[in-house]
């Protein structure tokens, strides 16, 4: 059934309201004739609580032996890993854009280490996971050399697309609110998931790293039944080009937050990431559980303004973490400073940043939510002001 234009209308009033814009914000930007009113208890994201006021405390670490350099960032939490396990199922969430890339994946070394570490504190089978953009996760787990682990630790391999989803709401390129299904285990409370990932740039949102590996790994892609297309919810996070993606991650990303993430830096991409940048030999790892202070740390490093990414600044500010350098604890002796490279862009950069240029809504010329008089045609007369 085709939306009415009052249902259109609500649907733009309850997104606006959720980024933030109050009854004055939509006075502005030409809802007057609209009754302000709160959204609806299902639209207001659920998930785990704000992070503690304070400081937020990312391990970082820099050489060549990769499985000794993931060791060495995780240690430093292994109080707060054995607290967050008890009585929970332990997901790793591996960053698979695609399946036959392997420089777009975290390095089969880093999850070895990773594992490697969990043996003898998590007797269960654990979990590993990953929901790609090419609907079939399954062959990635081969190619990236994940399966040869099964034989050392007490490991499942599941293909996220495909299983349960939980309501999420987004934005659509109209503004509109456009609903979608986030994937059960990463949702799950009773899971406690381990986000690992690798660094690199984007070709929509300037960069990636823990943060996305949560946010856009989480929505679902299943078949229809009748249908030989699947059912993309990542494409309609992106249904918006870079404005509203930064801000769909935001979004979404309450939901799906890792208990703990690890950055394998040792190799990153530069370029037009997430697949198809070349390698940068920048000889780093991250880890911690606030994958904000984390991924700006990442920024740091890859000499990228935080300006530009909208979504860790969005999520900083609704205190999901710190971009604050100020705020965030180095855990080692490895200074961020002293591993600056400047990571080249995807070619479309220039694109991507648009985003951060004032909104011109629809019909409205830009100019600050007033419309632009209209010229009387030849033999018209002018239009009357029409009173309020």
């Amino acid at each position: 059934m085709k939306p009415s234009e009052k249902q259109l209308v609500i649907g733009r009033r309850n997104a606006l309201k959720m980024m933030g814009l109050g009854s004055a914000g939509m006075l502005a930007a030409g809802f007057s004739d609209i009754n302000a009113m709160e959204a609806a208890a299902e639209l207001k994201p659920k998930g785990k609580p704000l992070l503690t006021s304070g400081n937020s405390s990312v391990a970082l670490t820099s050489g060549t032996d990769r499985k000794h350099m993931i060791s060495e960032v995780i240690k430093p939490f292994d109080k707060e890993i054995r607290s967050g396990l008890k009585g929970k199922q332990l997901v790793i969430k591996v960053n698979m854009v695609v399946t036959d890339t392997p420089l777009c994946a975290p390095h089969v070394d880093a999850l070895d280490a990773l594992l490697a570490y969990l043996k003898p504190i998590y007797k269960g089978q654990i979990i590993i996971g990953e929901s790609s953009s090419t609907f079939d996760s399954a062959p990635g787990f081969k190619t990236y050399g994940y399966a040869d682990l099964a034989s050392k630790y007490n490991v499942k391999f599941v293909d996220l697309n495909g299983t349960a989803g939980t309501p999420a709401y987004v934005l659509d390129r109209n503004l509109h609110m456009d609903k979608i299904q986030l994937i059960d285990t990463l949702v799950n409370p009773d899971n406690y998931v381990i986000s690992l990932s690798r660094l690199k740039t984007h070709n929509t949102v300037i960069m990636t790293g823990g943060v996305k590996n949560m946010a856009m790994g989480a929505p679902l892609m299943h078949t229809v039944s009748g249908s030989n297309r699947p059912v993309s919810y990542k494409r309609n996070m992106h249904s918006g080009g870079p404005r509203w993606l930064h801000y769909n991650i935001f979004a979404v990303y309450p939901q799906v937050r890792a208990d703990f993430t690890i950055i394998d830096g040792i190799e990153g991409m530069e370029g037009n990431g997430p697949i198809s940048g070349t390698p940068v030999d920048h000889r780093i790892a991250l880890a911690g559980q606030d994958a904000v202070a984390i991924d700006s740390l990442c920024c740091k490093m890859m000499d990228i303004s935080l300006d530009d990414v909208g979504y860790l600044t969005y999520l900083d500010a609704a205190g999901y973490g710190n971009i604050d350098y100020n705020k965030i604890d180095i855990i080692g002796s490895t200074k961020p400073e002293d591993h600056i490279i400047k990571y080249e862009l995807a070619s479309n950069a220039a694109y991507q940043l648009e985003w951060k240029d004032p909104f011109a809504i629809p019909g409205q010329g830009g100019q600050g939510g007033q419309r632009p008089p209209q010229q009387p045609q030849p033999g018209q007369k002018p239009a009357q002001p029409q009173p309020r």
